[in-house]
């Protein structure tokens, strides 16, 4: 069986959850250093492989007004480059406050303000897998 993979793509960095197909419970996956787009889509070619990744959901990071600016931008050139690459079907979830539920989920689990920093990414990534996951 498969999973679904979703990332939250910065100018920095790209955050990576899992969640296996059919009620998996998203999971924080690792954290990309961003190298260019055709870098970092082979990157996530590879991992998606690794996975067995079965469908995408890239946050989609919108304004407060609902539209898209440069990092949303940013956000859809990634997964368009890996939607041509893989054939998987991908899915833009509004990731607006995702950032921010991680960090009070890390915070009440206890990591501190360096252990956050190392893994905020891809816990944001698994909000976005989980706002995903209850709309669908």
């Amino acid at each position: 069986m498969g999973c679904i993979v979703a990332l939250d793509v910065g100018t920095k960095t790209i955050g990576i959850a899992t969640a296996q197909e059919g009620g998996g419970i998203p999971s924080p996956h690792s954290t990309l250093s961003r190298q260019g787009v055709k870098k970092d889509v082979a990157k996530l070619v590879h991992i998606l492989g690794e996975v067995k990744g079965t469908a995408l959901v890239v946050g989609l990071p919108l304004e407060l007004d609902d539209t898209e600016g440069r990092s949303a931008r940013l956000a859809r050139q990634i997964g368009d480059a890996l939607r041509e690459a893989t054939d998987l079907p991908l899915h833009y979830q509004d990731e607006r406050y995702s950032t921010v539920v991680a960090t009070e989920r890390l915070q009440a689990a206890g990591y501190d303000g360096h252990q956050r920093k190392s893994i905020i990414d891809q816990a944001a990534a698994a909000v976005i897998l989980e706002d995903y996951l209850a709309r669908a």
